[in-house]
C-alpha cells in the first residue's frame, strides 16, 4: 500500500479505553454546531431553507430526562431528583414545544413515519403521566401515518400495568437497558435494576406482545470480565428478543468515571481495551448468527425469518428529517441541525414565553450531507453505490476515491459495481475509522 493510501487512514489511538466520545452519531461534529447560527434553525422550519424533492421522512424524538440512578458511565442529560410535579411541569413544557412545531411550514402536510422515546428513562414516569403525554403529543400532531414507536425501558421501573398501558398507547418497539445480567456488575456501575427485574420485565412484556422486544447490552462495562460476558450472550440467546444491540464501553466527559479518572490523575478507563471489547462483540455475534440472528449493523442482531426492523435507524441514517422534543433534543429539518438548551429550568422558562428552546444550529452543506448518511450507512456494513447516485447525483467511488482505496488497500472492505461491503472485523471498530472520510477541517475537531 502507498504511503498516500495509508495518508487516508484515520491514526488510530492507543488500545486503551481513554476519556472521549467513540460512537459517531451524526455529522459534522456537535462541536460544530453553534449558538450564533440559531437563526439558521428558524429558517429552516418557515420553509426558507430550500425544500429537498422527494421529501424525506419525518420523525420524532422525545426525550424524557428523568432516572432511578445516575449510572456511572452516563453522559447524557438526566435528573434523578424530581418529583411528580416538576415531571408533570416538563412533560407540559415538551407538548408545547409540540405545538409549536406543529405551526412550522417545513412540517406541515407531513405525516410522521416513526416517534422514538429516550432518555433517561421514558418507563420512569408513571402510567397517569405516559396517558397524558401521549394524549397531548397526539393532540397537537396527528400519528395516524407512524409505523414505528420506540420506546426506552429500565427493567425496574416495569410492571404488568404499565407494560399494558405502553403498549395500549401504541408502542411497537420496547427497547430494554438490560447492559449485563450480573448483579455484581450492575451495582458496580450504578445502574438501578438488577437481574431478577431482568428477568421479570421480560417476561411480563412478552406477555403483553409487544410487536418487537429488543435488550441492550454494553461490552466491557466496570468489572466485565470473560466469563461474565460469555454468560451474558448465553442468557440473552435463552431469552429470544427480537433484536439486541450491543455497545462497546466509552466513557465520554461529564460521567462519574471520568471525574474519577480526573482526581486519581489516571489516563487509562478502569474498563476493558478496545480490543477485548471488539473480541467480546465479535463473539457475541457470531454466537448470535448460529442462534438464527442476522447481523444488520455495527451494534445489532435481529432474529431471521421475521419482520424486524429498526424504522428510526435506517430513516435517520438516509436523511430523515427529525424534530426533537424535550431538554437538549438534537433536531434535523432541511439540512439544518439543532439543539435545544441542555439545562431543564433554561428550557421551560423558554417554553413557557412560547419560545422554542433552541440553543445552537448548524446548516450542512451538499458535500457534508452526503458524507454524513455515507458514515452512517457505512456503520450498517454495506452500502449501496446507486442510492448515493440518486439522492446526490454523485459516484461514491469517485467522491471517497482515496480513502475507500486505503480502506481496500488495508483489507477493511471490498466493492463491487454495485456495493461497498465491510468485514467484520472493520464493522467492530468502524467508529474509530470514519473520520477518513471527513472533510479535512472536522478530523481533528472535537466530537461533542
Amino acid at each position: 500500500m502507498s504511503s498516500d493510501h495509508h495518508s487516508q487512514l484515520p491514526q488510530l489511538a492507543e488500545d486503551e479505553t481513554k476519556v472521549g466520545n467513540y460512537f459517531v452519531a451524526n455529522y459534522p461534529p456537535f462541536s460544530c454546531w453553534l449558538p450564533e447560527n440559531v437563526t439558521e434553525a428558524h429558517a429552516a422550519l418557515a420553509g426558507r431553507a430550500g425544500p429537498t424533492s422527494p421529501r424525506p421522512d419525518l420523525g420524532l424524538y422525545v426525550h424524557i430526562p428523568f432516572c432511578r440512578k445516575r449510572c456511572h458511565f452516563c453522559y447524557f442529560r438526566v435528573y434523578t431528583d424530581r418529583n411528580a410535579k416538576q415531571i408533570g411541569d416538563y412533560t407540559s413544557a415538551v407538548i408545547r414545544e409540540m405545538s409549536l412545531y406543529a405551526e412550522k411550514p417545513a412540517l406541515q402536510e407531513r405525516d410522521l413515519r416513526f416517534i422514538y422515546f429516550g432518555g433517561g428513562t421514558p418507563s420512569y414516569l408513571s402510567v397517569e403521566q405516559l396517558e397524558r403525554l401521549f394524549e397531548g403529543l397526539q393532540a397537537k400532531r396527528s400519528w395516524r401515518g407512524v409505523e414505528e414507536v420506540a420506546f426506552e425501558c429500565e427493567p425496574g421501573t416495569l410492571n404488568r400495568r404499565k407494560l399494558e398501558a405502553i403498549r395500549n398507547l401504541g408502542v411497537t418497539r420496547l427497547s430494554l437497558g438490560v447492559e449485563n445480567f450480573d448483579d455484581g456488575i450492575l451495582e458496580l456501575n450504578n445502574r438501578a435494576h438488577l437481574s431478577k427485574q431482568v428477568f421479570s420485565a421480560y417476561d411480563e412484556a412478552r406477555a403483553v406482545d409487544f410487536p418487537q422486544i429488543n435488550i441492550d447490552l454494553i461490552a466491557g462495562m466496570l468489572g466485565e470480565t470473560e466469563d461474565n460476558w460469555h454468560r451474558c450472550v448465553d442468557q440473552t440467546i435463552e431469552l429470544a428478543p427480537d433484536s439486541v444491540t450491543v455497545y462497546q464501553m466509552e466513557i465520554p466527559y461529564n460521567t462519574t468515571i471520568y471525574r474519577e479518572m480526573m482526581a486519581q490523575r489516571k489516563v487509562a478507563a478502569p474498563v476493558a481495551d478496545w480490543a477485548t471489547k471488539r473480541r467480546w462483540v465479535g463473539d457475541a455475534f457470531r454466537r448470535l448468527e448460529d442462534a438464527g440472528y442476522t447481523i444488520g449493523s455495527a451494534y445489532t442482531a435481529v432474529k431471521a425469518g421475521q419482520a424486524t426492523s429498526f424504522l428510526y435507524r435506517d430513516a435517520l441514517w438516509r436523511g430523515a428529517d427529525m424534530v426533537g422534543l424535550g431538554v437538549a433534543s438534537f433536531s434535523h429539518v432541511s439540512g439544518t441541525h439543532f439543539q435545544n438548551e441542555h439545562d431543564a429550568e433554561r428550557y421551560q422558562a423558554r417554553l413557557g414565553r412560547d419560545e422554542l428552546p433552541i440553543y445552537r444550529a448548524m446548516t450542512m452543506t451538499p458535500t457534508e450531507q452526503l458524507i454524513r448518511q455515507f458514515v452512517l450507512q457505512l456503520k450498517l456494513g454495506r452500502v449501496e453505490r446507486q442510492y448515493f447516485q440518486d439522492r446526490f447525483g454523485v459516484d461514491v467511488n469517485e467522491q471517497f476515491h482515496e480513502p475507500l482505496l486505503a480502506f481496500e488497500d488495508a483489507g477493511h472492505l471490498t466493492r463491487d459495481e454495485q456495493t461497498i461491503t465491510l468485514n467484520r472485523e472493520a464493522l467492530l471498530r468502524i467508529d474509530s475509522l470514519l473520520s477518513a472520510f471527513f472533510l479535512p477541517e472536522h478530523r481533528t475537531t472535537r466530537y461533542a
